[in-house]
């Protein structure tokens, strides 16, 4: 299995603290079958700022460690960054990182209680330039859950989605879980990732996740993921499918 969001390098974010901290989240991630990791620190959002070459060199770092304790697991860089109105103009000085360091896809998060007016606009002008946006954890964003609608029409638009493991699995809770399978469901997702920061709290959930959705929409759902996340890895273009309304009357009343 391949990961696309992590936060498993040492000492830069809120994630892995330490390199035996993160050494252990390797350990684990291997336990799961997981075999590739992109480690996307946070960027820019307000608290950690990790520009691009120093992803790379504690990326580079952290592989070494990997090797010395035998550990079968590779570690590729990223960023997730927080959407802010200059992300194209870092972009081009180099602070921004893309997943794999070398892939057009770009993971961005919005904060956690909005939808930036902006966002369609720059999302949009960032597809010009070539990227494609992958859309961090939208399932929790709150203007998101109370109006769909405003991550159906990014969808529509080439905008991709990464949904967390932990709330396919329930971790964030019921109403939570139902809107993952509700966005999974109207084809509105195209990764699941675990978000993993660490092995207590918010440990990795991959596995788990993948088998809540085979139960819930069959096995060629997980190869779908799955295979997204190879196309990623490889720099190639990923899999969708037409995006449908979320029906109004299926969502009043989860939250």
């Amino acid at each position: 299995m391949i990961d696309i969001h992590s936060h498993i390098l040492p000492g830069v974010d809120d994630g892995a603290q330490t390199m035996d901290d993160a050494i252990a989240m390797a350990k684990a991630a291997v336990d799961e079958g997981i075999t590739t990791i992109i480690a996307t620190p946070h960027h820019r959002n307000g608290k950690y700022d990790n520009p691009a070459p120093n992803v790379i060199t504690a990326v580079q770092r952290l592989n070494e460690q990997l090797q010395q304790n035998q550990i079968p697991l590779t570690v590729l860089a990223g960023q997730e960054v927080r959407i802010h109105g200059d992300v194209l103009k870092h972009w081009e000085q180099g602070d921004i990182l893309p997943l794999t360091g070398e892939s057009p896809y770009i993971l961005i998060e919005f904060p956690s209680d909005h939808v930036p007016r902006y966002a369609n606009q720059l999302l949009f002008e960032m597809q010009l330039k070539g990227l494609t946006p992958v859309i961090a954890h939208p399932e929790r964003n709150a203007e998101i859950i109370e109006k769909p609608d405003r991550l159906y029409e990014l969808v529509q638009k080439g905008v991709l989605t990464q949904v967390t493991a932990a709330s396919v699995v329930g971790r964030f809770g019921k109403n939570i879980q139902k809107f993952s399978m509700q966005l999974i469901e109207a084809n509105w997702v195209h990764f699941i990732a675990s978000d993993a920061h660490n092995l207590t709290s918010r440990s990795f959930q991959l596995r788990t996740a993948y088998d809540t959705i085979d139960c819930e929409f069959g096995i060629d759902a997980v190869y779908f993921f799955q295979e997204n996340a190879e196309q990623l890895v490889n720099g190639q273009t990923v899999y969708r499918d037409e995006p449908v309304r979320i029906k109004k009357k299926k969502f009043l009343g989860l939250f």
